[in-house]
């Protein structure tokens, strides 16, 4: 049987844009959630959920993951796709810092209502 890669699912967002900043990442179903993160946009919003993500996956030691969020700029930017101008430049250091040495996390662009950790965002914001 083959081991199967993990999906680590990560959301940011703000309210109002630009606002208080809060993200979540999903992995194994837990959620973590963190808020108090400061202001911003909501691109600087995803861009922390994205290191976030990353951060959880270096701190459990998992080796095969993915990382799966529903903003196609921060993952084209994350992945080299286009460039990161202004903030993003310097979220994208801090990301690829934490990536350190060796081949870069992968960073895959998921729907908004397949992304675990927008929906548990959302039910911090009922309508």
């Amino acid at each position: 049987m083959t081991a199967r890669r993990t999906k680590i699912f990560f959301d940011g967002g703000c309210r109002p844009n630009p606002g208080p900043i809060e993200v979540a990442v999903v992995a194994g179903g837990a959620v973590m959630i963190e808020r108090g993160l400061g202001e911003g946009s909501s691109l600087d919003a995803e861009w922390l959920a994205l290191i976030a993500a990353l951060r959880l996956a270096r701190e459990r030691g998992i080796d095969d993951f993915v990382l799966c969020g529903d903003s196609a700029s921060v993952v084209a930017q994350a992945m080299g796709r286009v460039p990161a101008r202004g903030a993003a430049a310097a979220h994208l250091a801090a990301f690829r810092d934490l990536a350190g040495a060796g081949p870069a996390p992968r960073v895959r662009h998921i729907g908004r209502a397949q992304n675990l950790a927008g929906i548990a965002l959302a039910k911090l914001h009922p309508r």
